[in-house]
């Protein structure tokens, strides 16, 4: 897939050193020279045709666009680095431009993925949680005394015990405000409620902010609250919140404070104080590296005092793959967790945890979060330590997961291949029209400045070009039912004649004036018979190849 999307980029991004038929490594002059030649051949001023005046006005531009980039040393960093397409992305303007070409791609890569998330944002919004708690204990906690007098008693009962729906949208209001609204509903056992709030945020500066939330419920009663952030210092900032919930049995006011810092580059420390229904002091220390994350935690509190320790390592492949592990302990008991999570697809990420607690039992967790939308599954499997719940919690994931990846991700994901590349292919095929359509409108352009250069060449006993030919050459031993693809470039070589020389730079052929590509993503080559000194010379170069002629090693040896 990445190399069809990398052939596209190169199939619609005209080769603007092509186009001028210089060096990568061209100088300012040999730019405004060879802009300048162009410029004469193909000014529209010089047609009358109102056909030919439109066509000499196209490729006219196009030699002005390609001169305008190339002259422009931060324009032509990001156009040597990513093509045509990088001079696109939004947010170059503001960028420094005294940069070095690893500065500009990594300056890219973040405009990519900042736009990239825009549109993400802007395809799913808004934003919601979905989570249904599953009972599957009788799986394991079963008494088959019991079960004999029941009927049905031999199957298992599983059953969902609760559900959480959550949403939320955001409506900006003007540059510097936010409003937010959230819903939510729960039930458990067959009990439930919901609420509603409103949030108004505004953005004071560039170091804070301040919001308003505004709630109502049909169990806790109506609730105010307010939050404000701040950046004390470059590595610090500071978060303060207080509510005030209208409860049945009265105001219930709650208040917390947190504080982090930046220890170094990926290193955070936190401290959090809690004043309210659950009071607590909470310290905890996270590191976060390209490799690995940790975070060590202590809280003390009322009803609940905790230590927990957590470690994730990150591989570095494709599919973002994490391995985690943690444990927890406290006056509740003690609970250990591991899991993993991989990215199944552009958006989503698939990730299952296995918790084992004293006296929790055993939970095995999975978690879906498509974009903005979050999915989870905490399947409660058995109020015990039972061996058999932690291997099934354990191998039975994985085996599902390689199930329906082999039989339904992995077949799905060539489908969407396929489709692409039959897409792509008919992409080509209109280009390539395009680009034939392009270059023999350009060779009529050419016809009367190739007439006079081939005068001034035989006045002299100059180069003349009797032949030339560019594309996919077939030899006598290739297979027969493969055809030559080859357009012949002859006026478009004589045209770049100048002082019996002609000269062509390493860049492909394909950009020049008057040519394209005949057969996107194979081999090609360029092969030329002409005349010099009233001698035939006849050569074979690469697309890439760089071209000087005449020279005395193209000479055809006359036969004995």
């Amino acid at each position: 897939m990445a190399a069809s999307l990398d052939d596209d980029l190169e199939l619609n991004n005209q080769d603007y050193y092509s186009l001028l038929n210089v060096r990568k490594e061209a100088t300012l002059e040999e730019l405004k020279a060879s802009y300048r030649r162009l410029c004469m051949l193909y000014h529209p001023d010089k047609h009358r045709d109102p056909e030919l005046k439109r066509q000499a006005e196209q490729l006219f531009n196009q030699v002005h666009q390609a001169y305008e980039v190339l002259s422009d040393a931060h324009s032509r960093a990001i156009y040597d680095l990513f093509g045509k397409k990088g001079l696109e992305v939004e947010g170059w303007e503001v960028v420094e431009r005294k940069r070095t070409p690893a500065e500009i791609r990594e300056e890219y890569e973040r405009l990519q993925r900042e736009r990239e998330e825009r549109r993400l944002q802007q395809r799913t919004n808004p934003k919601g949680t979905i989570s249904v708690g599953v009972d599957a204990t009788d799986l394991f906690d079963r008494y088959d005394e019991d079960f004999e007098e029941l009927p049905g008693g031999g199957f298992p009962h599983i059953e969902i015990n609760k559900m959480h729906i959550s949403q939320s949208i955001e409506a900006p209001l003007t540059n510097s405000d936010t409003a937010v609204l959230s819903g939510s509903l729960s039930t458990h056992n067959g009990n439930g409620g919901g609420n509603i709030n409103m949030t108004v945020r505004r953005v004071t500066s560039a170091k804070g902010w301040g919001e308003v939330e505004l709630g109502a419920g049909d169990i806790l009663g109506p609730l105010i609250g307010f939050k404000v952030f701040r950046n004390v210092t470059p590595r610090c900032f500071l978060t303060a919140q207080c509510g005030l919930q209208f409860s049945p049995r009265g105001l219930r006011p709650s208040c917390s404070l947190m504080t982090a810092r930046h220890l170094d580059q990926n290193t955070m420390g936190y401290l959090q104080w809690r004043w309210g229904p659950n009071s607590a002091m909470t310290t905890s220390l996270v590191r976060d590296t390209k490799s690995s994350h940790f975070t060590l935690a202590l809280q003390l509190g009322v009803p609940h005092s905790y230590l927990m320790m957590s470690y994730q390592y990150k591989f570095q492949d494709e599919d973002q793959t994490k391995v985690k592990g943690s444990v927890k302990t406290g006056w509740f008991g003690t609970v250990v967790e591991y899991g993993a999570e991989r990215k199944i697809s552009r958006h989503s990420v698939l990730s299952a945890t296995v918790s084992i607690g004293v006296p929790q039992g055993v939970t095995l967790k999975i978690k879906l979060a498509r974009a903005s939308q979050t999915y989870l599954f905490p399947v409660h499997l058995t109020d015990q330590l039972l061996p058999s719940a932690v291997f099934y919690a354990t191998v039975g994931p994985l085996l599902v997961y390689m199930a329906i990846h082999r039989l339904i991700i992995i077949p799905y994901s060539q489908a969407q291949k396929e489709q692409e590349l039959e897409l792509h292919r008919k992409s080509s095929a209109t280009d390539i029209a395009k680009k034939k359509q392009e270059a023999e409108s350009a060779v009529l352009l050419m016809q009367e400045s190739v007439r006079r250069v081939i005068e001034a060449e035989e006045s002299k006993m100059g180069l003349i070009i009797l032949n030339a030919w560019y594309g996919k050459f077939v030899s006598d031993t290739s297979q027969k039912q493969e055809k030559a693809k080859v357009i012949d470039v002859t006026v478009p070589l004589q045209c770049l004649v100048k002082d019996s020389k002609l000269i062509l730079t390493e860049a492909s052929k394909a950009g020049l004036p008057g040519f394209y590509d005949p057969c996107v993503g194979e081999e090609k080559s360029l092969k030329l018979l002409y005349q010099f000194r009233g001698v035939m010379h006849q050569v074979i170069s690469t697309d890439t190849e760089p071209l000087r002629i005449p020279k005395q090693s193209h000479r055809i040896q006359a036969e004995s």
